[in-house]
């Protein structure tokens, strides 16, 4: 297993960006865009120990299935690159791993990779690197994966132009974007129980198991504010990918969106 190694924040090779938006959406908040790494960086610190055990009672161990989904649409191959970024407790480079591809798990938030470098050396899984990132400004060369995949983490990208630009930057051509994300799901009836549901209950059941009703509030909130699939799909043609597609799951509720360095 490769240590952990640390980009400072700012690292880049890629071509400097503008300055953007001053403000950003933190759940319903605006806050200045500065300060979302930040405190995005604190709920995740906060809900590490618990965030496996936290999808499995949110999703009712729905997400296990959906990650399978995803995993078998990326279809990994033994000999080739790929970057697992927002990675952190491991759950998605486990299943790709058992395919022999070298994985580089990154995520920006240390806590989350230290709890997926525990579960992999109790799991016996070996052969990951893990690197601390930030997805807006990745220390790697042009050029360097096949394949990168993002699981429920794009939704906490401060810029998410940004990291869309940094992921076809990374892949070479003929690599294949991969992006696991909440949205919105279309179903007539079944949208209303789940915002109910979510909006009330998944606060207290964070409370309950994670001892954090606030951090959890606010992951629900991001994917209130997440553009809808349309919407995404447009963003990730702007980065430069082309063949895009979406697969919604549950109506929309979950989707796969995918495309092709070409």
């Amino acid at each position: 297993m490769t240590a952990t190694a640390s980009a400072p924040s700012g690292e880049s090779t890629g071509t400097p960006h503008d300055l953007g938006p001053q403000t950003v959406s933190f759940g319903y908040e605006e806050v200045p865009a500065a300060e979302k790494e930040a405190r995005v960086g604190a709920v995740f610190s906060s809900v590490a120990r618990k965030y496996d055990v936290m999808n499995d009672a949110m999703s009712v161990g729905m997400h296990r299935l959906w990650k399978d989904r995803f995993v078998a649409r990326v279809k990994p191959r033994g000999g080739e690159t790929i970057l697992d970024m927002a990675g952190g407790t491991g759950d998605i480079a486990f299943r790709m791993a058992k395919a022999g591809a070298a994985i580089t798990v990154s995520d920006i938030n240390q806590d989350m990779l230290d709890v997926g470098i525990e579960r992999a050396e109790k799991r016996g899984i070996e052969g990951l690197s893990w690197s601390r990132q930030n997805a807006e400004e990745l220390s790697f060369s042009d050029r360097t994966f096949d394949a990168y995949t993002i699981a429920f983490g794009i939704r906490n990208v401060t810029h998410i132009d940004r990291a869309l630009a940094e992921a076809h930057r990374v892949l070479r051509f003929g690599g294949r974007f991969f992006c696991l994300e909440f949205s919105t799901t279309e179903w007539p009836g079944f949208a209303q129980v789940y915002d109910a549901y979510s909006h009330h209950l998944v606060p207290r059941i964070g409370k309950a198991i994670a001892g954090d009703a606030d951090s959890y509030r606010y992951l629900i909130e991001s994917i209130r504010r997440f553009p809808p699939m349309p919407q995404f799909e447009a963003m990730i043609r702007d980065a430069g990918f082309r063949r895009t597609r979406v697969e919604p799951i549950l109506g929309g509720l979950v989707a796969i969106h995918s495309g092709w360095k070409v």
